[in-house]
């Protein structure tokens, strides 16, 4: 086991139980995904297995899918959530829906339909979050938050989708009452959302990452996304580590 990894993550959520009793949040209000893109099979069962970790996020569809076939068979992998946070494209949806428990990347019907299309009826259905490009950034998915309404209207009629809620992911921003700003307004398009939508499931905001989830969790957030204050930095170029089968 790699300590660092463990005493990172130890370490990251010391920074949430503080950020939620700074803001006076109960303990336990914010749920910690680990994302674990580029890093090995093994660092997710090893932090699985140490402490606990049960969520984890891929940013890349293939490699999440070798990781969580490699860890299918072994004690730890039926335990595990698996999570799709990264930019969805049509030739993937069927591999998200046949593998993966989440996908975060939800930004156009056609995506949602295919993933519903192809969700197999022996799972539950997959659980899904929103992108909203909520900063407006020119390069970035997601929907525009005027639009969020319509598409969570039409995800939310999928027979094989079940809507949770919404991610974001801001262009990064140094300063403490910037980042605020951002999330607060994230925070407050998920409540008129849940008013207009009155969905029994809708409860999931996926916002803040390593660098700003203090900020995130103080706007509201309740569930985290990180991957650099657990795991380190990425390989150069950001190739992955090679999977390999654990069985």
């Amino acid at each position: 086991m790699n300590p660092n990894w463990t005493q990172s993550w130890r370490d990251v959520c010391q920074r949430i139980r503080a950020a939620e009793q700074a803001c006076g949040r109960p303990s336990g209000a914010v749920r910690l995904l680990a994302v674990s893109k580029t890093f090995p099979a093994q660092a997710v069962s090893e932090l699985a297995e140490s402490v606990g970790q049960r969520d984890f996020g891929e940013n890349y569809v293939q490699e999440g899918v070798d990781k969580i076939l490699a860890l299918a068979s072994t004690p730890i992998g039926p335990q595990l959530v698996w999570h799709c946070i990264g930019p969805l494209q049509s030739n993937k949806t069927r591999l998200v829906a046949e593998h993966f428990h989440w996908v975060h990347s939800v930004d156009r019907i056609r995506i949602a339909q295919r993933l519903s299309d192809q969700r197999p009826v022996h799972l539950s259905p997959l659980q899904v979050c929103l992108q909203v490009n909520i900063d407006g950034g020119a390069t970035k998915s997601g929907v525009a938050p005027e639009s969020a309404l319509e598409l969570a209207l039409a995800v939310s009629a999928m027979p094989r989708l079940q809507l949770r809620g919404l991610m974001t992911i801001p262009d990064p921003l140094e300063d403490l009452a910037a980042q605020l700003q951002v999330h607060r307004s994230a925070s407050a398009l998920f409540l008129k959302l849940e008013r207009e939508l009155s969905l029994p499931h809708w409860d999931t905001l996926s916002m803040g990452m390593s660098a700003d989830l203090e900020a995130a969790i103080q706007a509201g957030t309740n569930m985290v996304r990180v991957g650099a204050a657990i795991f380190g930095q990425r390989p150069r170029g950001g190739d992955p580590f090679p999977v390999q089968s654990l069985q």
